[in-house]
């Protein structure tokens, strides 16, 4: 029995037909858009911060919670990047005098 990748798990019920969609379109960001009914440059901004979630959810092995559930919310644009990057510094500052 084949097992689902774990960064699968982390994707939302929208990512996920976001990605079927795209599929079926054989991989057409204008098929996807007109689908959707937006912009071919909204499609490829979608994308853009799907492949940074999935690339965040795939290096799990390498960050905490925190910082990973920090940047996902980045790569949904729900966090600019600024302020990411404040909170991880702080967060690893926080870290740093607890030890």
């Amino acid at each position: 029995m084949h097992r689902l990748p774990t960064w699968l798990s982390g994707l939302s019920d929208e990512d996920l037909s976001f990605v079927r969609r795209f599929v079926l379109s054989s991989g057409s960001m204008k098929d996807v858009a007109k689908s959707y009914g937006i912009s071919y440059p909204t499609v490829r901004l979608r994308l853009d911060r799907l492949i940074q979630k999935i690339e965040v959810l795939e290096s799990q092995e390498t960050m905490g919670r925190f910082e990973r559930a920090a940047r996902v919310l980045c790569a949904e644009g729900r966090l600019d990047a600024v302020t990411l990057r404040q909170l991880l510094e702080a967060y690893r500052k926080e870290k740093e005098n607890e030890q």
